[in-house]
């Protein structure tokens, strides 16, 4: 039988969600499935991804072919990684305890870079944010000289009005 690592849609219209599951090659993409290993959230910003790793690992060995997508992931996760390692330690390159320290290394190499991801866009969030709060002063205070200037027009105006109303009574008051 040949077995598919491949991912199952879940989630709502406009929200995918992905299970990672292990399924025959002949099976639809929502159908049966053999084993559930792992979830997948691209909503989020960087993609969640919720793998267990032994099985993932155990699957990819015993020869299932990921899709392309899933095999994205689990090259992110460092499935492949280990695999490769391994390999190593079977034709005797290195032992296991050198392979889980180049793992263990590149394990956390990866962590830095999306920790440095992340903060780069809450960085960038911030930043935005700050521009757009500046952008919102700018167009208030626009907005205020406009109200400042009709208020002065309009007290011009009305000044303008009672020294004419002045002006008429006066002649008036001269006649009587």
């Amino acid at each position: 039988m040949a077995t598919k690592i491949r991912l199952q849609r879940r989630g709502h219209k406009d929200y995918a969600f992905y299970s990672i599951v292990i399924a025959d090659a002949r099976a639809p993409r929502d159908g049966k499935f053999i084993e559930k290993i792992g979830t997948y959230n691209p909503n989020t910003d960087p993609a969640t991804v919720d793998l267990n790793f032994e099985r993932a690992l155990y699957w990819v060995n015993v020869g299932a072919q990921p899709t392309d997508t899933a095999r994205n992931i689990l090259s992110r996760e460092g499935v492949y990684m280990m695999k490769h390692l391994q390999g190593g330690v079977k034709k005797g390159a290195f032992d296991d305890a050198t392979a889980q320290a180049r793992f263990d290394a590149w394990k956390t190499n990866k962590q830095a870079n999306l920790a440095a991801i992340v903060s780069k866009n809450e960085q960038a969030k911030r930043e935005a944010a700050k521009a757009a709060l500046e952008a919102e002063k700018k167009v208030n205070e626009a907005i205020a000289q406009k109200v400042a200037e009709k208020k002065a027009a309009a007290k011009l105006a009305e000044a303008e009005a009672a020294a004419e109303a002045a002006t008429e009574e006066a002649p008036a008051a001269e006649e009587a």
